[in-house]
């Protein structure tokens, strides 16, 4: 099992790099959040093998929580690796367990490929998973608690879940006063 990759990039696309190592060059799938993390030459990724009859393919990642997130997500019935690229391309692990916290069936339906049976269960199936998303990730963990944070009080104002998750998605910051703050604006907008 191939569990990491790190070496030099040969080529890169949104959806894929190829990395030489040692003069062997992985086809690794990548998110759109690992593609946007990617440097210019070296590159070290966390990486998930997945074999099946007629291939196999090596999916990439540039946080551990990501990776984690991927791994918990092809376990659902329904939910292939194109589909957990796809949540993983559309949400950060802090945003996702957002999502997951708020139950936002909406959240989850604006990832493409998902239709309201498979948000549904993708919910269901990871009830109580955005807190190990939180545990499992030092660096993204205060991301996460304050995403979480600033649910909890945009939640206290009156707002609703669904409006709060989605106006978090379009936020950026740290720290739980920055993302109330804009996440207050873009509300009031609505």
């Amino acid at each position: 099992m191939i569990v990491g990759v790190k070496g030099n990039i040969v080529y890169k696309e949104p959806s894929f790099v190829h990395v030489d190592v040692s003069g062997i060059v992985y086809e690794v799938f990548i998110s759109l959040q690992t593609f946007s993390a990617l440097g210019k030459s070296e590159v070290s990724l966390f990486t998930t093998q997945i074999i099946r009859e007629d291939a196999s393919l090596l999916f990439g990642f540039m946080d551990m929580s990501e990776k984690k997130l991927f791994a918990r997500l092809i376990k659902i019935n329904g939910v292939g690796p194109k589909v957990a690229m796809a949540i993983c391309s559309t949400y950060t692990p802090a945003q996702f367990a957002t999502v997951i916290n708020n139950k936002d069936m909406n959240g989850v339906k604006k990832v493409p490929g998902i239709g309201p049976k498979s948000a549904g269960r993708i919910l269901v199936e990871l009830a109580g998973f955005d807190e190990e998303l939180v545990a499992s990730s030092s660096g993204t963990s205060s991301t996460t608690l304050a995403f979480s944070q600033a649910t909890e009080a945009l939640e206290s104002l009156g707002f609703k879940k669904d409006k709060i998750s989605k106006a978090l998605s379009a936020c950026e910051g740290d720290d739980t006063a920055t993302l109330v703050k804009s996440a207050l604006k873009l509300l009031q907008t609505v």
